[in-house]
């Protein structure tokens, strides 16, 4: 099974691909994580992608193709996968979709997660990262044990410069721009299907689990 999330920045879909990948068995594979493990790493690509990342700007298709297909390549994904921040825009799904049907293979569902704009600022907002580990927070929604302080780890937790509200805003014209016409795209593949992403987070679950079925 392979699925595809769609949804603007912070509209949930990274927590939804985890669930789905932990209720099917099948892997998680985020661009983000992947750029971020290569950040804290220090890599040539981890600099070049920060540099993106920190404006609120997508980081180019060339980059994000070579690590996505040598990603879903590896021996854990011949079961299918849970593919969360791409594609982003359509010449990313042209790629994706060339290099599929060359294995005789094709995206199963694309569910888009739809939240408005505004509920989205909000909800970027109370985000919160740890400096040290990575584990990610929310000051209503999951909020560590101690203020400022990881659970995990111990490290510092701090609004990232990506969920600053004018950078949020900024993500969200590009996503309008750059990749809601990936919408259209999956459904003319016959695949997307849309959930409610205002909803509580178990209740989109649901919806989304039915549709997986």
């Amino acid at each position: 099974m392979k699925i595809v999330m769609l949804g603007a920045p912070g509209a949930g879909k990274g927590t939804q691909a985890k669930m789905i990948a932990e209720r099917y068995g099948i892997p998680h594979v985020s661009t983000g994580d992947i750029f971020r493990a290569n950040i804290k790493n220090g890599t040539d690509l981890g600099r070049e992608a920060k540099a993106y990342m920190d404006k609120g700007e997508l980081v180019p298709d060339e980059l994000t193709v070579r690590i996505l297909l040598d990603r879903v390549a590896q021996d854990d994904c011949k079961n299918g996968y849970v593919l969360d921040g791409f594609p982003r825009t359509i010449p990313q799904a042209e790629t994706l979709k060339k290099e599929l049907d060359r294995l005789g293979e094709s995206i199963d569902f694309a569910i888009d997660v739809d939240v408005p704009d505004e509920n989205i600022v909000k909800r970027m907002g109370g985000r919160r990262a740890c400096v040290t580990c990575g584990a990610t927070y929310h000051i209503e929604h999951v909020p560590p044990k101690k203020e400022g302080i990881c659970d995990v780890c111990g490290g510092e937790l701090i609004l990232r410069d990506d969920d600053k509200p004018e950078t949020v805003q900024n993500r969200l014209n590009v996503y309008h721009t750059q990749t809601q016409p990936l919408i259209d795209f999956y459904t003319a593949e016959g695949v997307l299907k849309t959930v409610d992403g205002t909803q509580d987070m178990k209740d989109v679950f649901n919806a989304i689990v039915s549709i997986l079925g």
